[in-house]
């Protein structure tokens, strides 16, 4: 039986004619019931499918305190919420402009000015306005199942209904600092632990709820509750942590003021100050754009010719390659749930793939995130083999072996004659053509690209690349095989790159232009990262190694247009044995295996030898114009990958960069950014991109 879904009383549509600001759609549906059990009242929020906490829902809510407080036969209640969930947050509709009555803060004054004691009964997730709403009452109790969390900060705002006041007086300043700038999500069990749940249920979470609420005395002022004591130093160590991983982004520093402000000030103070916080972050850029990454996340996956398309039901997937990426798929798979098959022909590589599988489970566990039991749990779902004919077994397989056409068409071949025959056959490819690969085997209706980023079990981003004979159920099935996996799906049609590389490259060959022209790779690199990247692409590329665009380079060398300009620095530096950061050598210098690397005297001097000998005067480039050129690349190329069909929509692209490739996320990914902009801004950026680039640059026809 769902939570909440009994019917002994129901409150009637009268109430919520008391509100003026209820409209008269949200007085016609009813989705608040007031129930009566025992002398209890138990409040039913039922608003589907995740119980947002909409102008409805508080207005509702509003009338059901309203009555509850009025009713001399009803001694306490219990808050809960109809179906999955309790309730998942704001609507986020409302954030753009002025929101409607009655606001959040008005229905919780109303929960704390209530004379009965009020239970809130927590299953599924209780998040931001939802936690907050359940944080007013008198206490908690949460079905083992639930998250908690406050996660506006990843919206770019902070907790607007009494969070950052109301969390440290349950669990302390630096504990709540670390909870609530991170947005993470608390497991019911760390939860009670840290006093944020009085309870968890055993069984019945309603009949438990109940039987809490009648037991209460009287009602809990939070506003009574000192914080707890701490040393200054933790706190202060737990402010600098938070604001060292922000970058700068203001609404991490405000809401680390914010939560300090509940050991200096009464609660309502506190709460009146946070509130006004709130009002001028939402409606701030930053929060803007996060919103906007926010609503592209759900429209990603809402593609017209896949509608009431079933995806398969998958239960083994086999990965074949145990390299760094394999074993990357390989974590993400078994977390999930999937019974994974890794194959490699190399013992070893299977070995040191199986270790750092176990490592990445160990280190969750002592993280807390999960139990040994679930460690365990997800250790067994993982099979090693060497020879791909385990692989008939898989309802998919995803080859994940090395970058070359040669060498993944090979394996294609002899896994297509290895597998079922309606087993599905995805190639993680960063670069190649989908079709010539889905073209050597017999099934190219069941093959598709997924572009997994590394690290695999982490990065959200999964490009799925739709060849042209892919069959709409085997595309459905990757979209779901991304939401399995927690990752973000973004379609892409086959080309050089697909969305992503092909945009990154023209990005990454404009920062070269300007090495050659007279910056050094620290110039761009801090230019970039003080507009928020997260790397600099040469920091970046000494990350993930800089064999692999030379690889590409060499590949694409024999069809390369003569008359195109090309900076042979990174062909210098890979000839030289200089990979990046695992030969401590690469675009910077890594002593005695540093991992910040140190600007190298011989990279300056190959950089000036290629300036001179391409007849380039070098000059000074100022950190605006590496910025503008940079940027001006990737939005030009970003439009003709729209134009040419490989990306659906604009949106799809700023997540592909956000989730991606380090783009700061509070600007909403590039072309949210330059939507943002001054035209002739972005104008001028590309025109200085053509000239830099020469022969063969494409101007995209909306940028005038």
């Amino acid at each position: 039986m769902p939570h909440g879904s009994r019917t002994n009383a129901v409150m009637g549509d009268q109430a919520a004619t008391k509100n003026p600001g209820a409209s008269l759609a949200q007085r016609e549906r009813r989705i608040v019931r007031l129930e009566r059990e025992r002398g209890c009242a138990v409040i039913v929020l039922d608003n589907p499918p995740v119980n947002v906490a909409s102008a409805a829902l508080r207005a509702q809510l509003l009338d059901a305190v309203r009555e509850l407080a009025a009713d001399d036969g009803i001694k306490a209640a219990v808050l809960i919420g109809a179906g999955k969930t309790f309730v998942s947050g704001a609507d986020l509709k409302e954030f753009g402009g002025p929101l409607l009555p009655p606001e959040m803060p008005q229905v919780l004054a109303a929960l704390g000015d209530c004379p009965k004691p009020i239970v809130a009964a927590l299953h599924g997730a209780a998040m931001g306005g939802g936690f907050e709403l359940a944080l007013a009452c008198d206490a908690r109790i949460g079905a083992p199942d639930l998250v908690v969390a406050l996660p506006e900060v990843k919206l770019g705002i902070i907790p607007g209904a009494g969070g950052t006041q109301r969390v440290p007086r349950l669990i302390g300043v630096s504990k709540a600092i670390e909870f609530i700038t991170s947005g993470r999500r608390m497991p019911a069990q760390e939860a009670l632990a840290l006093g944020l749940l009085d309870a968890i249920a055993k069984a019945d979470l309603r009949a438990e709820a109940v039987a809490l609420a009648l037991s209460l005395s009287g009602k809990r002022n939070l506003a009574a509750v000192p914080v707890p004591a701490e040393n200054d130093e933790v706190v202060a160590a737990a402010a600098d942590s938070a604001l060292k991983k922000a970058k700068g982004r203001p609404y991490i520093a405000r809401a680390v003021e914010a939560v300090r402000w509940a050991a200096e000030t009464p609660l309502d103070e506190g709460m009146a100050r946070e509130r006004a916080a709130f009002h001028a972050l939402r409606t701030a850029e930053e929060a803007f754009a996060l919103r906007h990454l926010f609503f592209a996340e759900r429209e990603a996956s809402r593609l017209r010719d896949l509608e009431g398309v079933p995806a398969r039901a998958l239960a083994k997937v086999a990965v074949i390659g145990a390299g760094t990426m394999g074993s990357g798929i390989a974590a993400a798979l078994i977390e999930s749930g999937l019974h994974t098959l890794l194959i490699d022909t190399k013992t070893d590589a299977l070995q040191r793939a199986q270790s750092k599988i176990a490592e990445l489970q160990a280190r969750a566990v002592a993280q807390t995130r999960i139990d040994q039991a679930t460690a365990q749990a997800r250790l067994e779902r993982l099979t090693l083999g060497s020879e791909l004919a385990p692989a008939r077994d898989a309802d998919l397989v995803i080859e994940a072996v090395f970058e070359d056409m040669g060498v993944k068409a090979k394996v294609m071949a002899e896994l297509d004659r290895v597998m079922k025959p309606d087993a599905i056959l995805a190639t993680n490819t960063s670069y190649l053509n989908v079709d010539v690969l889905a073209a050597a085997t017999g099934r190219p209706h069941l093959v598709l690209g997924l572009h997994f980023f590394s690290p695999a079990n982490v990065m959200r981003l999964l490009e799925i690349v739709r060849g042209a004979k892919t069959s709409r159920e085997t595309l459905a099935t990757g979209f779901a095989l991304a939401r399995r996996l927690g990752k973000v799906g973004v379609l892409a049609g086959v080309c050089e790159g697909f969305i992503g590389n092909r945009i990154y490259n023209v990005y990454r060959n404009q920062c070269e232009f300007m090495l050659q022209e007279g910056a050094l790779p620290q110039d761009i690199d801090d230019a970039l990262e003080d507009f928020g990247f997260a790397m600099g692409p040469f920091r970046v590329g000494d990350l993930s190694g800089l064999d692999i665009a030379w690889a590409n380079r060499k590949r694409q060398a024999a069809t390369r247009d003569p008359r195109a300009r090309h900076v042979a620095i990174l062909d210098r530096l890979c000839e030289a044995g200089r990979f990046g950061q695992k030969t401590g050598a690469g675009w910077y210098g890594y002593p005695h295996g540093a991992r910040r690397g140190e600007p190298d005297p011989l990279v300056e001097k190959i950089i000036i030898e290629e300036s001179a000998a391409n007849g380039f005067a070098r000059r000074k480039i100022a950190p605006e114009e590496i910025v503008d050129r940079a940027l001006g690349a990737m939005i030009n190329e970003a439009r003709l990958v729209l134009a040419d069909g490989i990306a659906q929509r604009a949106s799809d692209i700023d997540l592909v960069f956000a989730h991606g490739y380090g783009f700061p996320d509070y600007r909403g990914g590039p072309l949210f950014w330059a939507s943002r902009q001054d035209p002739a801004r972005i104008a001028r950026a590309v025109d200085l991109v053509a000239a830099a680039t020469g022969f063969g640059f494409r101007r995209a026809a909306e940028i005038r």
